[in-house]
């Protein structure tokens, strides 16, 4: 088990998004076969990522405001917080 405290809020670096985008880690990997890391990002208005696929996929949870994705063939899909 660990116990960890919290890290502080970073914001996220331009050449990977675009607008302000902040980062709250919860869980990081410690050992070198983890993978996963957890934690809240958090998109200023008109902010975005730059295109990239995750090698062990991802899980997204919306808990404030719409969020959108484009899939590989153009396809945008909108979720909303639930």
């Amino acid at each position: 088990m660990n116990i960890e405290p919290t890290a502080p809020t970073t914001k996220n670096p331009p050449a990977q998004f675009a607008g302000d985008v902040w980062l709250d880690p919860i869980a990081l990997p410690h050992e070198s076969d983890q993978t996963m890391v957890v934690a809240t990002v958090r998109f200023a208005p008109g902010a975005r990522t730059a295109w990239h696929s995750h090698q062990h996929g991802q899980y997204l949870r919306v808990t404030q405001g719409v969020g959108r994705f484009g899939t590989r063939d153009g396809k945008i899909i909108e979720v909303h917080p639930g």
